[in-house]
């Protein structure tokens, strides 16, 4: 049951919250546990959510057991659906890349794959500003976004003030605007259209936490201890399983030796909890953004949209490496705002300077900490073990493509569509990591 505070915490998705509060019972009571399945999907998430569908909607005809287990049953601190909500392609890995754009064709197509689902998708793009130190990284990560598929256009300083008059272009060199195929939607409608379409399909959804592993006389995994928080604990048995427990992924890596055993085990999952604060803030500033405001991100991090009708904004910022708030609660830091967001926006848009915060809240990243990338594929030593982990804030577009690329790999043995073999756990072993340039 959601408790006030954090339903408070949800204020800035105020036209979302009956509907959620109108589901969150059916969401709660989960299926019963079985003694054995063929997939256990670890997080009942984005990630493992879609990784469900994909894997129930190519077997129809065949008989699989999926069964995913979450430890959040109302998703009240689940990352994905405190997140933002965007989808770009603004990257600079062919990958991201390309898993954004599947993304967006399967948000804006949603009715094809979920049903009756309303995502309530707004294609207002993404306008990221360059500084001269990043201008010709910007330049450069734009003509690979474009050949790849994207649709984004440079825009001067000069041609940013004209199409953006509420704009400063202040120290801005150049600006990077996606001018199709980028925008936000509501990622509550994704994650119970994926769970709703994957149940219809014959997927299993029960509510519990992963408190351990069990192993075969081979040494493979062959079973997971679940808790269902009332003191009882079961172990399910399975076939293959996919680890996707968002921010606790890493935890729960630990739980079957990884990073903590010999050889190939001796790599952790570098993923862990990362808090996050979201403003929603409301100007009567003159020359506002409008309606058709892009997702504006400034070169220092800090970034706003317009969120609804009713001249709200969504913000936030990043915080460096040193400044990183403990993850022990979802408390906002609203001195935070004051000494690290409202300066950018101020000075970025004149309209901003006697802004007020109507409401926040926080999430978690599931942040990666080598290279701030996901991690997909299957575990180098557990052949039966696929990971869907550590995407640092970008994930909850890439959950289409990440969630088909776990069910090709699982149901057919590599990759079919694209190739996110880079992005696989070996990059870890080998110290090779996959790094954005110059994105947030």
């Amino acid at each position: 049951m959601l408790r006030l505070g954090q339903v408070l915490r949800l204020g800035a998705v105020q036209q979302q919250l009956q509907r959620c509060l109108a589901t969150v019972a059916s969401t709660a009571s989960g299926d019963a546990l079985p003694d054995r399945c063929d997939v256990l999907i670890i997080g009942g998430g984005g990630m493992g959510a879609s990784s469900a569908y994909w894997l129930k909607s190519k077997t129809q005809k065949q008989k699989l057991s999926v069964l995913v287990v979450e430890r959040d049953a109302c998703y009240t601190t689940a990352s994905t659906v405190l997140s933002v909500g965007g989808v770009r392609q603004q990257f600079s890995l062919a990958e991201n890349i390309q898993m954004s754009l599947f993304g967006y064709d399967f948000i804006s197509n949603c009715r094809n794959y979920l049903g009756d689902v309303d995502l309530n998708l707004q294609s207002h793009g993404y306008l990221i500003l360059a500084s001269c130190k990043g201008a010709e990284i910007l330049s450069r990560n734009s003509k690979l976004q474009n050949e790849l598929g994207a649709s984004n256009e440079l825009l001067s300083p000069e041609a940013m003030r004209s199409r953006f008059p509420w704009l400063s272009t202040e120290d801005i060199s150049l600006g990077c605007y996606g001018t199709d195929k980028e925008g936000w939607f509501d990622p509550w409608a994704l994650l119970m259209g994926f769970k709703k379409q994957a149940r219809a399909y014959g997927a299993q959804f029960a509510n519990g936490e992963v408190t351990g592993f069990e192993w075969n006389s081979a040494g493979e995994l062959s079973g997971a201890v679940v808790s269902s928080g009332d003191g009882n604990q079961r172990t399910v048995r399975f076939d293959t399983c996919v680890l996707a427990a968002g921010a606790h992924s890493g935890q729960v890596a630990r739980l079957a030796k990884i990073g903590t055993g010999q050889d190939l085990l001796s790599v952790p999952l570098p993923v862990e909890p990362r808090k996050r604060y979201v403003y929603v803030i409301n100007t009567q500033g003159r020359n506002c953004p409008g309606l058709a405001t892009p997702l504006t991100i400034d070169p220092n991090g800090t970034y706003f949209r317009r969120d609804g009708l009713g001249g709200n904004f969504l913000c936030g910022r990043s915080p460096s490496d040193d400044e990183e708030p403990e993850c022990d609660t979802l408390d906002v830091d609203h001195g935070y705002f004051e000494s690290n967001v409202w300066p950018t926006l101020a000075s970025r848009v004149p309209a901003f300077e006697s802004v007020k915060v109507q409401s926040s809240w926080a999430g978690y990243y599931d942040h990666n900490c080598f290279d701030a990338n996901g991690v997909i594929g299957q575990h180098p030593h557990y052949k039966n073990l696929y990971i869907a982990a550590g995407f640092s804030g970008h994930g909850i577009q890439q959950t289409p493509a990440v969630g088909r690329a776990i069910s090709e790999l699982i149901l057919e043995g590599k990759y079919k569509t694209l190739d996110l073999s880079r992005l696989g756990f070996e990059r870890l072993v080998v110290q090779q990591p996959m790094l954005e340039v110059n994105i947030v």
